[in-house]
């Protein structure tokens, strides 16, 4: 929900900056005062700058990072603005800005797949009320009523006196009018967009493609210094001592600084400098008592879980499943798991900073620009209206650089140590996959029975596994129970609604955290959840001998937007229809981010056991599709991030740290791996849905069930890699 506040106050403390930044706030405020330092212009309002020669600069507080968000938020801003397509630009905003304007632009975070959901309603009000105000501006040069007047590609234009005149004409005096009332403003319905819901090309794409794309690891600024890092390898661990003195002399050494207890980073002239000192540098570590922890007892410590007769930390029932199976006809069980996942981004963590005793920034890659103005504040020690944030489009994110701002932290940290001097901190790609917040490991118990038609009475579903509230999010557990773990298995629809209606149904949720710190993984839970459910239930609908495809349809009838799309996903890929030698199908469908997703996987596996996956088709409803094209790429790449985690996605744990730390040993699919993929819209334009995280939950069980299906044994862990299928 937008909670819409005039003029709200910000609370003065780092600390309650940061918990407004992501309770997601909002003050609309189309009437606060101009800020002639941001634009060349005067603003027309907060969303809208239009200059001279009619170009349309839309201002953009969410992250793009390969989602598609910048020019999805601007097709909806452009719709209600009546603007030239071919003349629209973008301007992100800087948090310190926000701040500065009451937080005008809202909250700034971008995960959950929020982006163009939760603030479609408010950026459409910006340019419908800038639109108003262009519009007003022209009615009063001529003397008329401004219902009298049509706009058409910023064009305004008075039919009964032939006269006309364009936004860059007119944005100065609309400048100076009053804003109208947000709330009165009347939107477009979506069935006459002519600019949204098309599938336009994006606006970032050039930059990309011929390299002049500035990311923050490419940020060079005058006397920049560079930083390398290395953390204890251990979590929890600290620094115990370092020998400078080995490496004081090397050519463009500077400093050891100390980080935070657990860290040690080298500061030199060059980036090659600061890592080939940090690594002939001599650090004794306290490894602390989580260096006996190990995969092996982690894997222990969940199976505990599973067994667990003590109170469970979340979960629903409907009816009485325990007794349902006990007494059913047929009985059917199995163990699931899922390891710890990397995000292993593109671009690995960075930050500059510079940081004086009354300033301080920083040139950032990440997701929740407010969280890292809050965290830059929190480290220099700078309070926030002398602090700013440069974002720059991440070259990754997939979650990791939300909440966290670890690197963010580090960076302002080192930097104190040398006033006034610009500061860019690199992370290795092996201090990037050792210091991950990683997608939480979990296991799954489920007990299904069936009566003696094999119609499915009882199910029972236990989680055990890591919470990323409890390490993340404390206040967020209420009453010990963390629904988020069960994120899919929902009863309210809406965002992650479990879509089977079972008359005995128990699902639990049994907390067991480890020493590993998690965090957001495109997805999140109804990655994991997604597997559990799609193939216990494929389990189940075999041992009842029906088809599979019809088995899942016979406990939808209640469900009937989640049916929808695996019925799209099951006409389009051919279910039923005969296939080549060899090749088998699966399918799965699912829930979340209040998006409804199906997948069938077609899949052959070699008489050695290795598989192929030769096609995808994939079904989504997000409701209201802002551009359809965009949706079908994050399909496809929700494929490719998906099958990456399902093949041979594993961090592993031994001596209490991770030990893949690389590509070598966490691998990313290949090209020549990816299938061909097909995208089903399945548009029904009544609800907004996210898009860049709910199809990922459907492909790792849609390729499991088609290797069950051409083995005839179904896989209860993953990844794929080193497993015997055949």
């Amino acid at each position: 929900m937008n909670h819409v506040v005039r003029n709200a106050e910000i609370a003065p403390s780092r600390r309650g900056f940061l918990v407004g930044s992501l309770a997601g706030g909002l003050s609309l405020g189309f009437g606060l005062p101009l800020s002639a330092k941001a634009a060349e212009v005067p603003e027309v309002n907060a969303w809208v700058v239009v200059k001279p020669d009619n170009t349309c600069v839309i201002r953009v507080a969410r992250t793009e990072m390969g989602q598609g968000t910048l020019t999805g938020l601007a097709q909806l801003v452009a719709e209600e603005l009546e603007c030239d397509w071919k003349k629209v630009t973008t301007e992100q905003i800087a948090p310190g800005q926000n701040l500065a304007r009451k937080r005008v632009w809202g909250e700034m975070g971008t995960g959950g797949s929020r982006g163009i959901r939760t603030s479609q309603d408010y950026v459409r009000r910006g340019g419908a009320a800038a639109r108003i105000m262009l519009t007003q501006a022209a009615a009063d040069l001529w003397k008329v009523s401004a219902a009298e007047l049509t706009v058409k590609d910023g064009v305004i234009t008075h039919a009964a006196s032939k006269r006309s005149t364009t936004y860059g004409k007119v944005a100065a005096a609309a400048a100076k009018l009053a804003a109208p009332d947000p709330k009165s403003i009347l939107l477009k319905d979506p069935k006459t967009w002519t600019v949204a819901g098309k599938p336009l090309k994006r606006l970032d794409t050039a930059a990309k493609l011929d390299g002049s794309k500035i990311y923050a690891i490419d940020v060079t600024l005058p006397g920049m210094l560079v930083a390398a890092i290395r953390d204890c390898p251990v979590f929890g661990g600290s620094v115990k001592s370092f020998d400078e003195s080995k490496i004081a002399g090397r050519p463009g050494f500077k400093k050891v600084v100390k980080v935070n207890n657990t860290a040690v980073a080298v500061v030199a002239d060059t980036w090659y400098h600061a890592k080939t000192c940090l690594a002939d540098l001599p650090i004794v570590w306290d490894e602390g008592e989580n260096a006996a922890k190990s995969s092996a007892t982690i894997a222990a410590l969940l199976r505990e879980g599973l067994e667990s007769t003590g109170p469970d930390n979340g979960g629903r029932k409907e009816g009485d499943a325990l007794a349902a199976i006990a007494g059913a006809a047929k009985k059917i069980e199995a163990v699931y798991s899922t390891p710890f996942l990397a995000h292993a981004t593109m671009e690995p963590m960075n930050c500059t900073a510079r940081v004086t005793a009354d300033r301080a920034e920083a040139w950032v890659p990440t997701q929740n620009a407010e969280s890292s103005l809050a965290a830059l504040s929190e480290a220099s020690g700078v309070p926030l209206a002398k602090c700013e944030v440069y974002r720059t489009d991440p070259g990754g994110g997939f979650g990791r650089r939300g909440g966290g701002q670890d690197y963010v932290r580090q960076a302002a940290e080192i930097a104190r140590s040398f006033p006034g001097t610009p500061v860019k901190l690199i992370w290795t790609r092996e201090e990037d996959q050792a210091h991950d917040f990683f997608r939480p490991i979990s296991m799954m118990k489920g007990s299904a029975g069936l009566d003696a038609d094999g119609n499915l009475v009882g199910l029972h579903i236990r989680i055990s596994g890591q919470s990323i509230n409890a390490f993340s999010s404390p206040g967020n557990i209420v009453g010990g129970k963390d629904e988020r773990q069960l994120q899919g298995f929902w009863k309210e629809p809406g965002d992650a609604q479990f879509g089977y209606g079972v008359p005995n149904l128990l699902t639990e949720y049994m907390m067991r955290n480890t020493h590993v710190p998690v965090g957001a993984w495109r997805g999140v839970n109804t990655n994991q959840n997604a597997v559990y459910a799609e193939c216990f239930m494929e389990e189940v609908a075999r041992a009842s001998g029906k088809d599979s495809l019809e088995f899942r349809r016979g406990l939808m009838k209640d469900f009937p937007k989640h049916l929808a799309v695996l019925d799209a996903a099951a006409e389009k890929a051919g279910w039923g229809k005969p296939l080549p030698a060899g090749v088998h199908r699966g399918v799965a469908q699912f829930m979340g981010y209040g998006s409804y997703s199906a997948a069938v996987a077609e899949v052959s596996v070699s008489p050695e056991g290795k598989v192929k996956v030769r096609r995808m088709v994939l079904a989504l409803n997000c409701g209201i599709a802002v551009n359809p094209g965009q949706i079908a790429a994050q399909v496809e790449g929700s494929v490719a991030y998906g099958l990456t985690a399902t093949l041979y996605g594993e961090s592993v744990v031994e001596k209490g740290r991770m030990v893949n730390l690389n590509f070598d040993s966490y691998p990313i699919m290949r090209l020549a791996e990816m299938p061909m993929v097909e995208t089903v819209i399945v548009n029904t334009g009544d609800f907004w849905g996210g898009v860049g995280e709910p199809t990922i939950c459907v492909v790792a069980p849609a390729v499991l069930n088609a290797i069950y299906a051409a083995t005839g044994k179904p896989v209860r862990s993953l990844p794929l890699k080193g497993q015997k299928l055949v």
